[in-house]
């Protein structure tokens, strides 16, 4: 069984309240637009990171952190980009990867807008955690905590942070 604390979109900005809600979590993944090195390196220093670069990184971030990241979790498939759209509305490239690797898990950032839906289509969970820092037009800052056990994705929490 693997916990899972999901970010994305904290744009230079990382709320202490993040810690205490991932202290039981045994990874952390970020679905992009960091904003800067501190925000990874103060992650990193918490639990394993994985993410990817969103739109509005530099190079420090761009260096460390790939466009797409995929990889295998307990017995899931995971797919992570940070534009890639929802289900049945995945941008060209994101669209290309899922039809390309398959994922059981697909995670999104960019949007701001927290989903979490099926797409039977694909026979994937999409994920899109909302936007964790201050900038932006979202009214309330999220996060998403759930588990992987298995083949199960299961005991997903959405946390409301506080507002910008």
């Amino acid at each position: 069984m693997t916990k899972i604390g999901l970010i994305s979109d904290t744009h230079g900005f990382l709320d202490d309240a993040v810690f205490r809600h991932f202290a039981d979590c045994d990874e952390i993944w970020h679905a992009g637009d960091f904003g800067n090195a501190a925000v990874s390196d103060a992650l990193r220093e918490c639990k394993p990171l994985r993410g990817v670069y969103g739109n509005v990184d530099g190079q420090d971030i761009r260096a460390d952190f790939p466009e797409l990241l995929q990889w295998q979790t307990e017995d899931i498939q995971v797919m992570m980009v940070h534009i890639g759209g929802f289900p049945p509305k995945y941008n060209p490239k994101a669209k290309a990867w899922i039809e390309e690797y398959h994922p059981q898990l697909f995670i999104s950032g960019h949007s701001h807008i927290l989903k979490v839906m099926f797409d039977e289509k694909q026979q994937c969970l999409h994920m899109n955690p909302g936007a964790a820092g201050k900038h932006g037009w979202h009214k309330i800052r999220t996060l998403i905590r759930f588990v992987i056990n298995g083949k199960d994705m299961r005991d997903c929490e959405v946390i409301e942070l506080a507002g910008r």
